[in-house]
């Protein structure tokens, strides 16, 4: 007999979101946070994202279903059968980048991305960033709306929509992709071990203001950025068989 694991579901404040944690509760229960063994997500990306931040401390794996906008993380939307779609769930593991933003004034930020870091520009004017790799001046001058340093997890998101490339899981690959780059023109980002050390300044920060968010968590007026992966943190999602990530992200490079 297969096990049934004990469930804690979170859910967006979105509508459908809210009637399937109505329905799900009622017919599989509601384990505490603490006592869950499996973590149901139920919203899109974004609720995927905040659920897995959670995550860090406990490593609690999380099964998603798809009750919001985007879901290219999560599995379809169907209440029966859950505890079997669990346990025959395939496993995918990520780990974050630690984003490291000082601000204007000289105050350090940390913060944790699972998709990607990027960094743009505040007002009208274009941004000027210098661009350090593992203690090596690569780009001197990068006239842009912006940067993105990505996850394989993240490369099908924000930066592919910027003509970035599609990482498949397991590479031990960031991908760095310029938003819009202005100077070089030509530029079309880099491919970067995993273990890579980027390190980003903003020329002339006090009349290019630019931001860096990690994810959805955002610092303004930031005067450098350090962005490095953290193997200490990893993170388990869960899915259907058949439609886990590292199939997702290979269909994308298809064009399905």
């Amino acid at each position: 007999m297969p096990s049934t694991p004990a469930l804690h579901f979170t859910t967006s404040d979105r509508p459908e979101a809210r009637a399937a944690f109505d329905k799900l509760t009622h017919q599989y229960g509601q384990a505490s946070e603490a006592d869950a063994e499996i973590i149901v997500a139920l919203g899109g990306d974004g609720t995927m994202l905040d659920t897995l931040r959670a995550r860090f401390e406990d490593r609690k794996p999380v099964y998603g279903m798809h009750r919001g906008t985007i879901g290219f993380l999560m599995n379809e939307f169907h209440a029966d059968g859950l505890i079997e779609r669990i346990n025959a769930a395939e496993r995918a593991t990520l780990h974050p980048l630690a984003m490291q933003a000082t601000d204007q004034s000289g105050q350090t930020h940390h913060r944790l991305a699972i998709n990607e870091v990027s960094m743009l520009r505040q007002t009208a004017q274009s941004a000027r960033l210098r661009i350090i790799v593992d203690g090596r001046e690569r780009l001197d001058r990068l006239v842009c709306d912006g940067v993105i340093v990505a996850t394989p997890a993240g490369s099908t998101a924000y930066n592919l929509s910027v003509h970035g490339p599609i990482l498949p899981i397991g590479a031990n690959l960031l991908a760095l992709t310029p938003i819009s780059a202005y100077r070089p023109r030509r530029w079309r980002g880099a491919l970067l071990r995993h273990d890579a050390t980027v390190e980003i300044e903003v020329l002339d920060p006090g009349h290019r203001p630019v931001s860096a968010t990690a994810d959805n968590q955002e610092v303004r007026d930031v005067a450098r950025v350090i962005v490095e992966e953290d193997r200490s943190k990893s993170l388990t999602l869960l899915f259907d068989p058949g439609h886990a990530l590292d199939e997702r992200i290979l269909q994308e490079q298809f064009g399905f």
